[in-house]
């Protein structure tokens, strides 16, 4: 039994005329008659009874509706599912992002897919950092990630700016520097740390490292952690303080915190949307369409 020969059946079930069924499908009825015939052989059982002035169903035959219209059901749905996805309009798209500084934009840009495009998925994988994110582009173990680059995208990749952000120093309640508008790493020089552990690749701790080695002194750190939530209830314990990203605290409760923006050279970093510069998935090209709407395309500062 193939599809035409169900496609056949029901136009003939339907219409209960050959010759109506005939034209319905664009051929003679001397051909329809042969392919019920077929189709009668193929299931061992008749499908109508004829005669020179009726066509009716056979008990078989009406069963026989049922499933036949299913199969015709099923046949065009994957039609559909496969014109869909070659137009980027089904599919999955694995994203990698970093923690709670990432929180607001895959929040936007996941509503904004589900509400222009419901058959994508986006596979959402959290707690990936730097070289880690990186890594996984290129292995294809991501499809995109929402990643910060030390200086720039890395060879085979394609990057663009989503989300500037103002590096802040987070110290617990009752720290001396509590009351300052502003800091500068001069003023941290004698201060125990709390960071990431070093092995998740975070560019946040690097440009710590970065800019104390540029005021003259090593950090101190006391203690490592896992993620910025363990990070943040040390700082909250007064275990030591932490630098940070102002767009975590979207995300992160700061009471107990006083979160103070960094002063000096280039106080601001960029959160980037990367991918693979040779992954052709249409899929993904539609996310990438999307977060140009979501996210204003120009890189949104001069600092």
């Amino acid at each position: 039994m193939e599809l035409h020969h169900v496609r056949a059946f029901l136009a003939v079930a339907e219409e209960l005329h050959f010759g109506r069924a005939a034209q319905r499908l664009h051929m003679a009825q001397p051909p329809l008659s042969r392919t019920i015939k077929q189709l009668e052989r193929s299931l061992g059982s008749p499908l109508f009874e004829r005669t020179t002035r009726t066509v009716r169903l056979t008990l078989q035959g009406e069963a026989l509706i049922g499933p036949a219209q299913e199969i015709v059901g099923a046949f065009e749905k994957a039609e559909r599912a496969v014109a869909h996805a070659g137009a980027g309009e089904t599919g999955r798209v694995r994203m990698g992002f970093a923690g709670p500084s990432s929180h607001e934009p895959i929040g936007a840009l996941a509503r904004a897919m589900r509400g222009g495009y419901p058959g994508i998925e986006l596979e959402l994988t959290s707690f990936v950092y730097g070289s880690d994110v990186v890594g996984q582009l290129m292995s294809h173990d991501l499809d995109m990630a929402i990643v910060r680059f030390a200086s720039g995208p890395s060879p085979g990749l394609e990057a663009r700016v989503v989300q500037r952000e103002r590096f802040v120093v987070a110290v617990p309640e009752g720290h001396w520097l509590g009351d300052r508008h502003d800091i500068t790493m001069d003023d941290l020089a004698d201060e125990p740390w709390v960071l990431l552990n070093a092995a998740t690749g975070s560019v946040v701790r690097d440009a710590l490292f970065q800019r104390a080695h540029q005021a003259g002194f090593m950090p101190r750190v006391v203690q490592q952690a896992p993620d910025s939530w363990t990070i943040m209830a040390l700082v909250r314990a007064g275990v030591g303080i932490t630098l940070s990203i102002d767009s975590a605290f979207t995300s992160l409760d700061p009471r107990g915190m006083h979160i103070i923006p960094l002063e000096g050279v280039n106080p601001y970093t960029r959160a980037s949307l990367a991918w693979r510069s040779d992954d052709r998935s249409p899929a993904l090209r539609r996310v990438i369409e999307m977060s140009q709407r979501v996210f204003p395309s120009e890189d949104p500062a001069g600092d």
